[in-house]
C-alpha cells in the first residue's frame, strides 16, 4: 500500500468503499458544487471500480484536501480501457510498449491552498511510478469554463511549445472540440497571462517535459475544457526528477 507523510500531510491509497466515497464527495465539491453545478453529492463513474484511489489528508484532523485515481495499463494495447480514450482517438499510443498509468479526477479542496498539498500528491505519484515501473503517465488536464476565449494565451503557449510528438499524436474523437493548434497559428502568447491561466496540474505536467493534444475537448457536464496530457518518464528533466524523488523518499 502506498503511504507518504511529509509535514502536515499524508498521502495514502484508499482502503475501502468509505474512502472511495470520501474521494467522490471531494470531487463533487471541486468539480460541481464549487462551480455552482449542484450541492452535496458524489462524482462517480464506472472507472472508480477499476482504479486505485489516492487520498491526501491533513494528518492532525484527517481532513481530505486532495485526491486522484490511477488506472494502470500494461502497455499501449490497453489504451482503449482508459477514461481519456472516451474523448480522444489514442490509436497512435497503441504502439507504446511500456507500462502506463492514467491519472484522473485530480482535485484539490477549494478551501485549501497550501502548495505543500500538491507537492505531497506528486511525491506519492512519483513513488507509485517508480514502484510500478511506469514509462508513460497520462491524463486529461482541465481548464475552468467552456469558452475558449478565456484561455487563448495558454492555448497559444501550448501550441508553441508543448504539442505531442507526432508518433503519439492524439486525434479528434469528441463531438465538440476547440482546435487551438489550427486556430491560433501565428499567435504569439502573452507569457504572463498564459501561465496565470494554466491549471496547476498542467503546469506540473509541463515542468516534467509533458506534452498535450492539439485540441481541447469541451466537457459541458463538468463545465470545463480539457487537453490530453502525457509525460514520458524517461524524458523528465533530471533536476525535476531529483526533486520529485526527494519528496517521494
Amino acid at each position: 500500500m502506498l503511504t507518504l507523510s511529509r509535514g502536515r500531510y499524508r498521502a495514502r491509497e484508499a482502503e475501502g468503499p468509505e474512502d472511495v466515497a470520501r474521494a467522490q464527495r471531494l470531487r463533487h465539491l471541486a468539480f460541481r458544487a464549487a462551480r455552482g453545478r449542484g450541492g452535496e453529492g458524489l462524482d462517480a463513474d464506472a472507472f472508480d471500480a477499476v482504479c486505485t484511489h489516492v487520498l491526501v489528508e491533513e494528518e492532525r484532523t484527517g481532513t481530505l484536501v486532495c485526491c486522484f485515481r490511477l488506472l494502470p495499463l500494461g502497455g499501449g494495447s490497453e489504451i482503449g480501457r482508459s477514461y481519456a480514450a472516451q474523448h480522444y482517438d489514442l490509436s497512435a499510443l497503441a504502439r507504446f510498449e511500456g507500462r502506463m498509468v492514467e491519472m484522473g479526477r485530480f482535485c484539490l479542496h477549494p478551501d485549501w491552498h497550501d502548495p505543500d498539498i500538491l507537492r505531497v500528491a506528486w511525491g506519492a505519484m512519483t513513488a507509485y511510478v517508480d514502484r510500478e515501473g511506469v514509462e508513460l503517465l497520462f491524463g486529461c488536464s482541465s481548464f475552468l469554463g467552456t469558452e475558449a476565449e478565456a484561455h487563448m494565451d495558454a492555448f497559444a503557449l501550448l501550441r508553441a511549445r508543448h504539442l505531442a510528438p507526432r508518433r503519439w499524436w492524439p486525434r479528434v474523437k469528441a463531438p465538440e472540440v476547440f482546435r487551438y493548434a489550427r486556430r491560433l497559428a501565428g499567435r504569439t502568447p502573452d507569457l504572463a497571462r498564459a501561465m496565470k491561466a494554466m491549471p496547476p496540474l498542467l503546469r506540473t505536467y509541463l515542468a516534467m517535459g509533458g506534452w498535450v493534444s492539439d485540441h481541447a475537448v469541451v466537457d459541458r457536464d463538468l463545465g470545463t475544457m480539457h487537453v490530453f496530457t502525457g509525460v514520458e518518464i524517461a524524458k523528465v528533466p533530471p533536476a525535476r526528477a531529483r526533486l520529485l524523488r526527494a519528496v517521494a523518499g
